[in-house]
């Protein structure tokens, strides 16, 4: 394997990984239905939690048990915030590369959440959506012949 081919298998990988990491992030902090919870409201609930595993009989304790562990890592996840904004400028900068050579277009990056104005950033546009990498160009294909 040349240097080159090495080099590039490198630079795709870095690629794959800002664009990974950018949609995990998005997709992360999406707006979900139902009422938002603050870090407070989850304290508090898990407190309440807490407070009523001590007196609670066996089969309530297990369900306790298993919200408690859950309210602690909704706690753990809103803690820890991705930083968007460093993840947002990895991934315009490899975005448009990365698109044309899996051949992924405009409307395939909107549709996993990725914001019009963050596509334009990264040269991406709804004209340039029809190209194609080579590799997935279609062979060919012959009509079938009918038989009577």
């Amino acid at each position: 394997m040349t240097a080159t081919h090495k080099a590039a298998l490198a630079r795709g990988r870095d690629e794959g990984r800002a664009v990974r990491r950018y949609l995990e992030a998005i997709e992360h902090d999406r707006p979900r239905r139902g009422r938002t919870r603050t870090p407070e409201s989850v304290r508090t609930r898990l407190g309440v939690v807490i407070e009523r595993m001590a007196s609670a009989d066996a089969l309530t304790r297990l369900h306790l048990l298993q919200e408690k562990s859950d309210l602690q890592a909704e706690l753990a996840r809103t803690s820890s915030r991705h930083d968007l904004e460093t993840l947002e400028e990895a991934f315009v900068k490899v975005a448009g590369a990365y698109g044309r050579r899996k051949g992924i277009g405009y409307n395939a990056w909107r549709g996993a959440g990725v914001g019009a104005a963050v596509l334009q950033r990264a040269g991406i546009t709804r004209s340039g959506a029809a190209r194609k990498s080579p590799a997935a160009k279609k062979a060919p294909t012959t009509r079938a012949v009918k038989k009577r």
